[in-house]
C-alpha cells in the first residue's frame, strides 16, 4: 500500500499554468486542482511504499521551474 500525501504548491507569478502542465506531463499525481488562497495548486499524490517521502517529492516534483514553495500534508488512516 502506498502513502497518500496532499501537496499545496505556491508558484512564482505567472507560472501556475506551466507548473500544472509540467506536473500533468510527469503523470505522478492522482488529482491536481487550482485553488484560491495562499497556495495556487493542490495535488494528491501516492508515494510508493519503498520510497522516502521527502526524497520522492524532491526528486519528482520540486525540480519543476516556477515552484516557489510547497506544503506537504501526510495522511495516516482512512476512515
Amino acid at each position: 500500500m502506498s502513502t497518500c500525501v496532499f501537496i499545496q504548491i505556491r508558484c512564482k507569478p505567472s507560472t501556475t499554468y506551466s507548473v500544472a502542465d509540467e506536473i500533468a506531463l510527469r503523470e505522478i499525481h492522482s488529482e491536481l486542482y487550482s485553488t484560491s488562497g495562499e497556495y495556487d495548486l493542490l495535488m494528491k499524490l501516492y508515494i510508493p511504499d519503498e520510497a522516502d517521502v521527502g526524497k520522492y517529492i524532491n526528486d519528482h516534483l520540486l525540480d519543476i521551474e516556477g515552484i516557489e514553495r510547497s506544503l506537504t500534508t501526510m495522511t495516516f488512516k482512512v476512515f
